[in-house]
């Protein structure tokens, strides 16, 4: 069974899992903020010294590839790809929207939902994309401005059945309040997690869809926009 170091930083959540197979054999995660540079090395040592194994013994490195934090992603990737260099193991990436919908199947695993995850951009937009309850990609990933027509035809009654949709993420609180429908449900408790890297990781390495270790870049979806400082006298 494959051994997989799993690294999410996508977003606030910085999560490292060590698993063989699909079982967890060691975790450390928090929401942490911006802290990831501080806490991502030191929580893949930890949780390779917990379950007793050595960086050789790992079968490939597995990490989140965005769309999220331009910041989080640069930081989590490049621990990645050390990581694959120093050991010579493979680098599987794993869409972080589609690690969501695996997160929202795990916590409705039996209800017919649509799911919506959504990851915090900026103001009212969001990184998103649609999945069935079989976690069949129904939309292409997008950077999406929320207002309250957004959805409201999938959101009509008469359209959607039984099929609501769940919005959660880490962006999905912003739009409660623009977004009203009984169809509409809200779930701010779902938020990325290395173990939902896992299961769609494994379906990756036994098909042998790894990535150039070299020149492998986040998904980032939008140029980074750096924030300008103001100084007084200067325009």
């Amino acid at each position: 069974m494959p051994h997989f170091l799993n690294i999410e930083s996508a977003t606030a959540v910085c999560s490292v899992v060590l698993s063989d197979d699909t079982k967890v054999l060691s975790m450390r995660e928090k929401n942490t903020g911006n802290n990831h540079s501080e806490l991502l090395t030191e929580y893949i040592a930890e949780v390779l010294a917990e379950a007793k194994v050595s960086p050789s013994c790992l079968d490939a490195v597995v990490v989140s590839k965005g769309p999220g934090s331009y910041t989080g992603l640069r930081i989590g990737v490049s621990a990645a790809k050390g990581l694959c260099f120093s050991v010579d193991v493979p680098l599987i990436a794993v869409d972080t929207l589609t690690s969501l919908a695996y997160r929202a199947k795990d916590k409705y695993p039996q209800e017919n939902y649509i799911f919506c995850p959504m990851i915090d951009a900026r103001r009212m937009e969001v990184f998103t994309a649609m999945f069935d309850s079989n976690l069949h990609r129904l939309s292409d990933v997008e950077a999406k401005v929320i207002d309250e027509h957004s959805y409201e035809n999938l959101l009509a009654d008469n359209l959607l059945a039984d099929n609501r949709i769940l919005f959660y993420g880490d962006g999905a609180e912003k739009c409660k309040s623009v977004i009203n429908s009984n169809n509409a449900i809200f779930d701010a408790d779902i938020l990325p997690s290395a173990t939902s890297l896992i299961r769609p990781a494994i379906q990756k390495f036994l098909s042998a869809d790894f990535e150039d270790v070299a020149y492998f870049e986040p998904f980032y979806l939008k140029d980074f926009v750096a924030a300008k400082a103001h100084v007084k006298g200067l325009r």
